[in-house]
């Protein structure tokens, strides 16, 4: 790896380490942590403050992933954007800044996409909002996002190193939605409202 690259990912990291929902919420006087679900993601956020502190948490966090993604991407190319992107949603997950406690991390990969290939980004967006308003489930939109992005990368041209980092951020987003998974099987995850 060249070393813009390598500045850009551990630059990305330390970006997506970042929470806005722990931002947001503590701005408030809230401990999102200890609130709802305890997870500091939009979903967590929307249920237990409202509208407003989940658009801007949900802001903040795909900002950070269109940014990490511009970083990797301006100073080393594309593969490099889509391993600053990958960076920014580990650090989203595993936030340095906040004890390794975060959050799922589909808004910053989104964000990483938006910058990466526009036009999948807002379709991506379109269709998590279009899932979550029709289920009110917030993972069942998120999983869609993980199951389409590498293919809709690969059909609008993406090749090598820039599909496994974004088969890497897929994966790490999946993982974090386990325990979701789980109560989706077993009927008992929370809608958003």
């Amino acid at each position: 790896m060249e070393p813009q690259a390598i500045a850009a990912f551990v630059v990305a990291y330390l970006l997506g380490s970042l929470d806005f929902g722990v931002i947001v919420s503590k701005l408030a006087g809230v401990d999102i942590y200890s609130e709802g679900s305890g997870n500091p993601g939009t979903a967590n956020v929307f249920r237990t403050m409202g509208k407003g502190a989940a658009a801007a948490t949900m802001a903040g966090d795909i900002a950070k992933g269109v940014g990490a993604a511009a970083l990797g991407d301006l100073w080393a190319g594309e593969p490099a954007g889509f391993a600053a992107g990958l960076a920014a949603v580990v650090g989203h997950c595993f936030p340095v800044w906040h004890g390794f406690k975060g959050g799922k991390g589909v808004a910053t990969g989104l964000g990483a996409i938006l910058w990466l290939e526009p036009l999948l980004g807002l379709g991506l967006g379109v269709g998590w909002g279009a899932i979550v308003a029709t289920t009110r489930l917030a993972s069942v939109g998120s999983m869609a996002l993980v199951v389409v992005v590498v293919p809709g990368l690969a059909l609008t041209g993406h090749r090598g190193w820039s599909l496994v980092w974004a088969a890497l951020m897929a994966t790490v987003i999946a993982w974090r939605h386990l325990p979701n998974i789980h109560r989706l099987v077993g009927g008992q995850e929370s809608p958003v409202a």
